[in-house]
């Protein structure tokens, strides 16, 4: 039996320079917070903070004094860095640079156009940390749309203006754009932008050529991950025979004897090591 671990799978920039952040400054002295989990995979944040880094949510971080906390790669809303001001808070901000360029953008775009009543769009999934930071620049305004089924949220008679979270697929943003350019009243305009990571876009047609060529892929991401959700989707697709699993201790039992060669795989917010971890785990079980 082949195990191969794919190598265009493990973390993004983004999430790469999140952690070198934390690592650096938790080979310093004092405590390092972290405003949300560093990224969304729990055997990696259990690794950090076994160095010392401590996860906290905002009402937490609201009531913090005197503190330095570190900004993962999602991304902010104005209101946490005003928040950090007026608390004596120290930011060591690991915002993904796609992200902070988008966050600008939008911002611009606000700015350039509350005037006039245009609308703002977003597409992307409600509540997540990026898009709450997207919609802060908006001071709170614009309309997340998750699918087309949220298209009713428009009014169709406005001009309107689209972004995206950096991470969602480009097919299902070429849906909604499709969709709204059907709806759109005569005469009003319709302006979109294609904001998502090619870096993350471009894992979409690469785990589906991996795991098309191989006869079992183990799937390794978080369950919190809507990376890892969407990606395993496309994976399951590409072969049915494709399990999502979050860590080694999931796997107690040999593959089938006719599985020749076995792919592992994972999200953005997938660490190498625990893909290495997975692997080996196979190899033993299937000696």
């Amino acid at each position: 039996m082949v195990v191969e671990i794919d190598k265009d799978s493990g973390f993004c920039f983004g999430v790469v320079n999140a952690i070198k952040h934390a690592e650096k400054e938790l080979n310093g002295t004092g405590v390092l917070y972290c405003l949300g989990d560093i990224v969304h995979n729990s055997l990696e944040v259990e690794r950090l903070e076994a160095n010392g880094l401590r996860t906290i949510g905002h009402d937490e971080f609201a009531r913090l004094k005197n503190a330095k906390v570190l900004l993962r790669a999602h991304g902010e809303p104005p209101s946490t860095y005003k928040i950090a001001e007026a608390n004596h808070i120290q930011i060591v901000d690991a915002t993904c640079p796609v992200v902070l360029q988008l966050q600008k953008r939008i911002h611009q775009c606000f700015q350039e156009t509350k005037a006039n009543h245009i609308q703002l769009a977003i597409y992307g999934k409600k509540g997540h940390a990026e898009v709450n930071g997207l919609v802060g620049q908006t001071e709170g305004t614009a309309i997340v749309i998750e699918s087309a089924e949220d298209l009713d949220k428009l009014d169709f008679s406005k001009d309107t203006v689209l972004f995206s979270q950096t991470t969602k697929s480009l097919d299902g943003f070429r849906k909604v754009i499709t969709a709204i350019e059907g709806r759109m009243l005569p005469g009003v305009k319709f302006k979109y932008y294609d904001t998502i990571c090619r870096q993350v876009a471009n894992r979409l047609p690469n785990i589906k050529k991996f795991a098309a060529e191989h006869d079992w892929v183990y799937f390794v991401a978080g369950r919190k991950s809507s990376n890892g959700r969407m990606l395993f989707e496309e994976c399951k697709k590409a072969n049915p025979h494709s399990c999502f699993i979050s860590s080694s201790e999931e796997i107690t039992e040999r593959l089938p004897n006719n599985v020749m060669r076995v792919g592992v795989c994972g999200a953005t917010s997938t660490p190498k090591w625990l893909m290495e971890k997975i692997a080996e785990k196979i190899r033993t079980l299937n000696k």
